[in-house]
């Protein structure tokens, strides 16, 4: 349960480098490395290929090139920012979401961007890419917001609990994290009652275990508007940090998010700690 390998998505869009940035300082850290992968989506392809072409290589040409160098110069730079190990990885036209969800396999943490609508230099990024990679890869991940602040050693942290898989694996994921905050808020789901169970879910217990004690308990949530409830929670307790499960699954390339994962991940201020 520690955080040794950072996969962060770059792009071209206005805010790669403050996603970079926040990367840079979580892998400080955690002493670990980190993973830059330029992940975008080419715009078209010639109807006829030349001799000699694959598809990657076509496809490869359609990327933007200012798009590339600025993602490039970003890394070259982060280089001088501190001591940590920095690796540059690109895909070359090959399905974007898809192959950067299986390259994230092997990290134990993503730090994604939230979607800026209002951003034009993103426009070769899909715009559900970081809820895509939650659920095609099935890794945590760390979304930054557009907007807002975002501290990689967060003083307080909102837990939003509901039991099931995917909240018991951002939790998992986020103990480094919540050892070393100053207040921990949990909040449960309204539904989130075990009476029917012999064995029911102790959760404050489980965190004691793992040296988390400063646990405050919130009302529970009402299923119906939980998002906004989230997010209103969050901002009454300065959260810094907002740690909850992703819901939602692919049905013939039409990404179907839950409510409350769509509310927040269009509306956050801040970090959310995501899994699916």
């Amino acid at each position: 349960m520690s955080i040794r390998s950072i996969l962060v998505h770059l792009d071209g869009g206005t805010h790669a480098e403050a996603r970079l940035q926040f990367a840079h300082q979580l892998a400080r850290l955690h002493d670990a490395v980190l993973t830059t992968l330029f992940a975008v989506t080419p715009q078209y392809l010639p109807l006829l290929p030349l001799e000699g072409d694959t598809l990657a290589s076509r496809m490869a040409g359609r990327i933007d090139p200012g798009h590339r160098a600025h993602a490039r110069e970003l890394v070259e730079r982060a280089r001088s920012w501190g001591p940590v190990a920095i690796e540059w990885l690109e895909l070359n036209g090959e399905p974007v979401i898809r192959s950067f969800a299986h390259r994230a396999l092997s990290a134990d943490l993503l730090v994604l961007g939230q979607r800026d609508p209002r951003d034009a230099t993103a426009f070769d990024v899909p715009g559900d890419f970081a809820e895509a990679v939650i659920i095609d890869g099935g890794r945590p991940a760390l979304v930054v917001p557009f907007a807002g602040s975002a501290m990689p050693q967060p003083k307080t942290v909102l837990v939003a609990w509901k039991s099931t898989p995917e909240c018991a694996r951002a939790l998992t994921a986020s103990l480094p994290i919540l050892r070393v905050a100053s207040k921990v808020h949990l909040v449960c789901a309204s539904d989130n009652i075990d009476e029917g169970f012999p064995a029911p879910v102790e959760l404050i217990p489980y965190l004691h275990l793992h040296g988390i004690d400063h646990v405050h308990e919130h009302r529970r949530l009402d299923e119906s508007g939980a998002g906004r409830e989230i997010l209103a929670l969050a901002s009454e307790t300065a959260a810094d940090l907002v740690v909850m499960g992703c819901y939602g699954h692919t049905r013939a390339r039409e990404l179907v998010l839950g409510g409350a994962s769509r509310v927040v991940l269009d509306s956050m201020r801040v970090p959310v700690l995501m899994a699916h």
